[in-house]
């Protein structure tokens, strides 16, 4: 048998050893008889050839014929069989346990396997545990721990194969139960590509904790002796971060329905993470679910409660969480640092939560800072807060809208002091919380109840407040400069005759408009309903609804699209025709930016989320390799609703979308007409600014 060692590496001295180094080590070597009940006879051959090697290496021109041997690439010894298992021993010795091992194992099986309980047998049984305990060792200290527990597992059965050393192989058994934790950080903090050794890492976390009896550890039988509860959460925190957010939310709700609590708690945690990160609010909702139904000792939800009330828009219910809490010093904090509105309180201490609690420990969730006003600036969580809404009843959902309004309000006044960054606000006072807003809900509202003549005359006294409201705050949008300039507001004669002026003048509108109600709200019927001549600003020319015909032909003839002058509109009441272009130019410049064609710079009539959702969609499309060629021709827009600070206008679109990959490749293509998009515009900073477009049906 040829073994992987030469006369140096046997003796164990460095090439470059004198004779008299040869010897001393020689006698080491024979003094120290390897650890294991070895045979007499096995531990002489050992003595034997070390006595050979000492001898080779220590007459000069035996070495120097032996160097030759190796500088000319002689590899590795000759032992003949009857000395085989003596070499290995050496072999082990030498520092290679794993290659000892390899050879031993296979030596014991078949065609090699020895005869039934000779010497040999045993000696080759008891080297092969030996070197697996040892080269498990080695393993560990390479940090490679999954591969150190494939070496005492083959070494345990191997041992159980054979029959022999019941009592080494129970210690291998705990090498092997001690070495789990090590196996399964070793498999989980592999790269994600290899989802094969994830997910066995998975498997083995999810059985420990079973065993142990959940997170608390209950069964305090199993692993007690080496990991304790302190070890085991030192474990498991450094475990969590090379788990995916999904992987722990799977985990803890399986450890919750066996009856763990601290698994449900952590289960919400992560359903929040999940939530927030993804801008996924349906799972702050099952996270709401959850901790409702825990109920650890000394434990006091409300807070967390408060926050997730917070981030689905419920300010009421949110700040009574608060209020009602346990925690005297939270009460303290709030009462004492903001003892006017609690909003703000709420705000910080939500913002605070997500980052050092709720946001961390997870593979795949990096977030920073967190911004709440891009939190309720999403679409899809504005979407989902109205769907709650509709789903409470009325009384209930009148209330929480005057109370979200506030909210808004209240909220774009105070984020400056919770948001660090210089990002957009979450909405100025005119603005909304979602498309439509909480205004077109109520107007929504209003139509359903206006299908019953009944349900009309109750609601003529709202539709004129709501009415005369908004004809003030246009008059005194129109003038407030001038009064400002003109007036000193804290002279009593001229404050009294401002307001004198405006109720006389608001007793005015209210008398003609209980008039003409009905007839004008026939005629926005029709309007609605009626295609709308619009007069285009370059071209003056009239455009009317196209046929179908047309529009086919024409989308077989793409026209380069060129970017409209943006013209801000700083009046109070736009005409139609100015909102038509408004839209149009950014109808145009959009094109020319997801074409790849030129930037966007559109600041001056579009909001800033907005042109950031945009920008985002363009970064993505270039990730992808892709750009999209836009036509949108706007066939009729009619002006469905317009106050002093928001104007809804629907439009008709002739819509066309097609795909290219970079080597101007059709990916896809799409063709809507008509098209009906509802596009929402906000009065701030002096002038209108599209906010938000939505699909209309």
């Amino acid at each position: 048998m040829e073994l992987p060692l030469d006369h140096f590496r046997l003796i164990g001295v460095s090439p470059s050893a004198t004779s008299e180094e040869i010897l001393r080590a020689f006698q080491l070597r024979l003094d120290k008889t390897p650890n294991g009940s070895f045979s007499y006879e096995v531990l002489t051959q050992r003595s034997e050839l070390l006595r050979l090697t000492a001898d080779l290496l220590t007459d000069p021109e035996s070495r120097r014929e032996y160097e030759n041997l190796l500088l000319k690439g002689a590899t590795g010894l000759e032992f003949p069989s009857n000395r085989e298992v003596a070499g290995l021993i050496l072999l082990w010795e030498s520092g290679s346990p794993k290659e000892a091992f390899k050879i031993a194992r296979k030596a014991l099986q078949p065609p090699q396997t020895p005869a039934l309980g000779s010497s040999r047998e045993a000696d080759l049984t008891l080297l092969a545990a030996l070197t697996a305990r040892d080269s498990a060792i080695q393993e560990q200290k390479l940090r490679s721990y999954s591969s150190s527990a494939d070496f005492l597992h083959e070494g345990i059965k191997l041992l159980q194969r054979m029959g022999k050393l019941a009592e080494l192989r129970i210690e291998l058994e705990e090498d092997l139960t001690s070495l789990l934790p090590y196996r399964i950080l070793d498999l989980l903090s592999r790269d994600l590509n290899d989802q094969e050794s994830h997910k066995k890492g998975l498997s083995m976390l999810e059985n420990l904790i079973i065993k142990r009896g959940g997170l608390e550890g209950n069964n305090k039988s199993e692993y007690g002796d080496y990991l304790n509860q302190k070890e085991f959460e030192d474990f498991f925190q450094q475990i969590r971060p090379y788990l995916t957010v999904q992987e722990q939310i799977d985990l803890f709700l399986e450890l919750q329905k066996r009856g763990s609590l601290e698994a449900g708690f952590l289960a919400f945690l992560s359903l929040t993470a999940i939530g927030f990160s993804r801008r996924k609010p349906e799972k702050l909702y099952e996270a709401r679910k959850i901790l409702k139904k825990i109920n650890l000792p000394g434990f006091d939800s409300m807070p967390l409660k408060g926050c997730l009330d917070l981030l689905l828009a419920d300010i009421e219910h949110a700040s009574e969480k608060f209020l009602g809490c346990s925690d005297e010093k939270l009460r303290s904090w709030i009462t004492n640092n903001y003892p006017e509105d609690n909003l703000e309180a709420i705000c910080v201490f939500c913002k605070n939560w997500l980052e050092n609690d709720v946001l961390v420990g997870y593979r795949d969730i990096d977030v920073k800072e967190v911004n709440l006003d891009l939190w309720f600036e999403d679409r899809e969580i504005q979407e989902f807060i109205e769907k709650l809404e509709k789903k409470s009843n009325k009384t209930r959902q009148n209330s929480r809208l005057h109370n979200q309004s506030k909210f808004v309000k209240d909220f774009s006044q105070k984020s400056d002091g919770i948001n660090s960054s210089n990002q957009t606000q979450f909405f100025d006072e005119n603005t909304l919380p979602w498309p439509g807003g909480i205004k077109e809900q109520n107007e929504n509202q209003i139509n359903q109840d206006n299908n019953s003549d009944e349900e009309l005359h109750k609601n003529k006294s709202l539709n004129f407040y709501k009415f005369l409201i908004e004809k003030i705050a246009e008059f005194n949008f129109s003038l407030g400069e001038f009064l400002e300039n003109k007036f000193t507001f804290n002279n009593p004669t001229y404050k009294t005759f401002f307001y004198a002026f405006l109720i006389l003048f608001g007793i005015g509108i209210g008398v003609g408009l209980l008039r003409n109600k009905f007839i004008k709200t026939i005629q926005n019927d029709i309007s609605i309903n009626k295609p709308t001549k619009i007069v285009d600003k370059n071209k003056e020319l009239v455009k009317e609804n196209t046929t179908q015909e047309n529009i086919k032909t024409s989308f077989n003839k793409p026209e380069e699209n060129i970017s409209l002058e943006v013209i801000e509109i700083t009046k109070a009441s736009p005409s139609i025709k100015e909102i038509k272009y408004l839209i149009e130019t950014w109808l145009s410049n959009k094109s020319n930016y997801m074409a790849g064609k030129a930037e966007i710079n559109l600041s001056g009539i579009v909001k800033d989320s907005l042109l950031k959702r945009t920008i985002e969609e363009r970064e993505k499309d270039i990730e992808k390799g892709f750009y999209k060629e836009i036509s949108s021709d706007i066939q009729e827009i009619v002006l469905k609703s317009q106050t002093s600070s928001r104007i809804v206008a629907v439009a008709e679109l002739k819509y066309r979308e097609r795909i290219f990959n970079n080597n101007g490749e059709l990916v896809n293509e799409t063709i809507l007409n008509p098209l009906k998009v509802k596009y929402i515009l906000g009065f701030s900073n002096k002038s209108w600014k599209l906010a938000d477009f939505v699909n209309s049906p």
